[in-house]
Parts: structure tokens; sequence; C-alpha cells
């Protein structure tokens, strides 16, 4: 699986390295085939903000865009999805992080709720309809809720063996 995490933000905070495992998580949950290809890109407001003009004909920055490119689909019990480029996950920092503060959780919560939020859209995942936005959300919150868990997990162990 090639995941490419491009930090164009000036941000210097982003775990990069963090962002491609979870991305790796995200895509392992949804049973994404092995030659995948992922971008995520981190911006800072400017180019987000014209990329949001540009393709949602909204203005200002917002906190993540999803630009697909071979439309794949989740894999399924006992397979994979096919082969192909995903697309691109664009996010900013800079928005995620004053929706954090709102949120009352750390900017890092907020870029991985984004990373998948993003990921999920590239897998024609939507929350337009209200039974869209139940399904998206309450497979998000289960993906989140496994990925802080197998955080965890790590970081105690990796607390064990130093």
């Amino acid at each position: 699986m090639s995941i490419d995490v491009a930090n164009e933000s000036g941000v210097s905070t982003v775990d990069e390295e963090r962002l491609s495992r979870l991305a790796r998580f995200v895509l392992d949950a949804m049973r994404v085939h092995p030659l995948a290809e992922l971008s995520v890109v981190l911006v800072d407001e400017g180019p987000m903000a014209d990329l949001h003009v540009r393709w949602m004909d909204e203005p200002g920055p917002t906190d993540v865009l999803s630009f697909p490119m071979d439309e794949l689909r989740p894999g399924g019990p006992g397979r994979t999805s096919e082969p192909g480029v995903l697309g691109d996950v664009i996010i900013c920092p800079q928005v995620a992080e004053r929706q954090a503060e709102k949120a009352g959780h750390p900017t890092e919560a907020e870029i991985d709720l984004l990373c998948t939020h993003g990921i999920l859209h590239l897998l024609g995942y939507d929350h337009a309809e209200p039974d869209e936005h139940k399904e998206m959300f309450g497979l998000q919150g289960e993906i989140l809720a496994a990925w802080r868990e197998g955080e965890s997990a790590r970081a105690a162990e990796g607390n064990e063996t130093a």
C-alpha cells in the first residue's frame, strides 16, 4: 500500500508518520487492496481556500477535501477492493486546530477525524442524506475508536520497553 503524506502547511506539530499509520489503519479496516495508492496533503489556509472556491464554490478555507481518482470501493468479508489510485485527502491544520478547540479535544484528534473522514469520502461514503450521515459517521466513529485503542496499546508497549 502506498501512502504519501506531504506537509505543505508550515505547521510543524503534525506527526506525519502517525498520520500515515492512521491512513493505513483506515484502509486496512475498509479492506482496501494492498496495492492501492493514497495521498494525504496538509496545506495552509490560503491554498485550502483556493481549492474550496474552485471545487465547492464556497468561500474561505475548509477543514478537509477529498479528490477521488479511480473510484475504489471498500472490500467486503474475505475480499479486498480492486487495486488502484484512491485519490487525495487535503487537510488544513489551522482549520482543524480551531475546530478542535471548539470541540474540546486535541488538534491531533481532529486531524485524525478529518483524515478518516476524507478517506471514507474517497471510498464513496457521503453524508448528504440522514441515512448516509448515520452510516458514514457511525463507521468513522468505530474506526477512530479502534485506532485510539490500538495507539494506546502501542504507547503502553513503548513505555514498557523504555
